[in-house]
């Protein structure tokens, strides 16, 4: 008898043991909203950041980032919460029962499971080290490094099968200083020391101090997706109404064209005349005088107006001046109160959700450097742009614009020599000109990375792209009946960085794939120039 209890009391003390040893994500709270924090400490910045998430310190400031894709909380009621939410987080990280012992060098090729990693030391990662999921996405990694944790130039955490950064922890008790071009993969907690990230570094995850500075030098950080995040969709999009028809239109004001400019959608104006447009280039209807079909358009187009312009904004941009710049939005409304120069590349990047919604409001006029682009990303489309001006638009040379503008009370007047304005161009008084351009407005999706296309609604069984998930290769199969000219297919990770581009030849075309790590990607099935299919891809490498 006292054989068989000693014998199940040892199971059950060995069941409680491996239970406990577990890695099971710690309670983040709101600090999981944080992409840079400090409990107490300065959050900095130099150059050019890309920052998807809040920003902020409880006890400090936040200085020189630009514009950030979150919102920004110095020693306010959100950082507050924030301070005490990390504090649970580091806890349940430092109270931990480890389970694997590794030696204080990480990287160089090494694989690890999920488990809790005690490193008693300061730390260095050199090379890659890759975290192996085993197919289980639930799969947690938490490392506790004693002292200062430090990256080697061009180190990088990998993560296949599965593996996800949301599940990805580093307690650190020490200074972490991340060399130039490190890929870093989960959520740091630097108790009581700095954290540094330095020129070229990517940061698909936190970094979060308890006391210390953060400071960073243009870098690209993101928050993980994943792991119970909520989808972003944004606001609901404005009904357009009779606009909806309409690619160039003025309520108040002379509509005119010099050159040639193809327009797909409706031409005119509710007050003046419509000149210069030619009707050979033109699919849609062209309004030389007003009539009943301006007159609606213009009172739906108020109505749009009157809503967007009355909707909360989300994110405020705090540089319109600094627009651009390789910056990337996710769904939001976000905005700018002052005049908005779009300088170089906007990123609008959907997340994988084709409905999601952007509204930008500027809260003054709007201009572009020559070249500018807005690029739509992981299924973004213009139908689901929407821009708010209160002011002149100005889009200057081979410009490619998306999305729906709608200026309140100021001139569009300069749609300049080679623009390509995916959407619309709206404005309730002013003079709207244009020379030279192209521009298309449907409410079929339009898609910015390639210049002046439409994309092409057919059948979901033209394309299937198997299996998917993936391990190390896909097939793409296409219909029998479907006639291939110049088709691709480009893959982006979830940065909207492209990671593949295969030419399309043959109905059937396997497509090796184990250089992709283990995460979600997103595809575009290109054909005769014309989109044909865009989606969703899961790598388990």
């Amino acid at each position: 008898m006292k054989t068989k209890l000693f014998s199940l009391l040892t199971a059950i003390t060995l069941l409680l043991i491996t239970t406990f040893s577990v890695a099971q994500a710690p309670n983040l709270g709101t600090a999981a909203n944080f992409i840079l924090f400090s409990t107490n400490g300065a959050v900095s910045n130099t150059g050019f950041s890309h920052l998807t998430g809040n920003v902020g310190t409880n006890n400090g400031s936040s200085t020189a980032f630009g514009n950030v894709n979150g919102g920004m909380h110095d020693q306010d009621g959100t950082s507050a919460q924030c301070s005490a939410d990390l504090l649970i987080a580091y806890n349940q990280l430092n109270a931990a029962i480890p389970t694997f012992f590794p030696s204080n060098l990480l990287g160089n090729g090494t694989i690890l499971t999920a488990g809790i990693y005690s490193i008693p030391s300061a730390t260095t990662l050199n090379l890659d080290l890759i975290l192996d999921a085993q197919n289980n996405p639930s799969s947690v990694f938490i490392f506790q490094i004693g002292g200062a944790f430090s990256t080697n130039a061009g180190s990088k955490i990998k993560l296949v099968n599965g593996a996800l950064a949301c599940n990805v922890f580093w307690k650190v008790e020490g200074l972490v200083d991340m060399a130039a071009g490190t890929t870093m993969r989960g959520t740091v907690i630097a108790n009581n020391f700095a954290i540094i990230l330095n020129v070229g570094d990517t940061l698909e995850g936190r970094a979060l101090s308890t006391t210390g500075a953060v400071t960073v030098h243009g870098v690209m950080a993101y928050m993980p997706i994943g792991c119970g995040s909520p989808e972003l969709i944004g606001p609901v999009a404005p009904n357009l109404g009779a606009a909806a028809c309409f690619a160039i239109f003025s309520s108040a004001g002379a509509v005119s064209n010099t050159g040639i400019t193809n327009i797909t959608g409706d031409i005119g104006t509710n007050v003046g005349a419509t000149t210069g447009f030619d009707p050979l280039l033109v699919t849609g209807t062209i309004y030389p005088i007003p009539n009943g079909s301006t007159a609606q358009c213009a009172a739906d187009l108020l109505l749009a107006y009157n809503y967007i312009n009355t909707l909360p904004y989300d994110i405020e941009l705090r540089y319109p001046a600094q627009f651009g710049n390789d910056l990337v939005l996710t769904p939001h409304t976000y905005l700018m109160n002052a005049a908005a120069t779009l300088t170089d590349t906007v990123t609008l990047n959907a997340q994988g959700n084709p409905d999601a919604v952007f509204v930008i409001q500027i809260n003054g006029a709007l201009s572009t450097s020559v070249y500018s682009k807005v690029k739509l990303i992981n299924g973004a489309q213009a139908k689901n742009v929407y821009w708010k001006v209160e002011g002149a638009v100005s889009i200057n040379n081979y410009s490619v614009f998306c999305g729906t503008i709608i200026c309140n009370n100021g001139a569009l007047g300069a749609f300049n020599t080679g623009v390509t304005l995916n959407g619309r161009a709206l404005t309730t008084t002013g003079a709207l000109t244009t020379a030279a351009i192209q521009a298309i407005a449907s409410t079929l999706p339009t898609d910015c990375l390639t210049v002046g296309i439409n994309e092409l609604q057919l059948t979901n069984d033209v394309i299937t792209i198997y299996p998917n998930p993936f391990t190390h290769f896909t097939m793409v199969v296409l219909n029998d009946a479907f006639q291939i000219n110049n088709a691709e297919l480009s893959i982006y990770d979830v940065v909207g960085k492209e990671v593949l581009l295969k030419n399309i030849s043959q109905q059937t075309t396997s497509i090796e794939l184990s250089t992709l790590a283990s995460g979600i990607y997103f595809y575009k099935f290109v054909n005769n120039n014309k989109i044909i299919k865009t989606g969703k891809l899961v790598s388990q490498n």
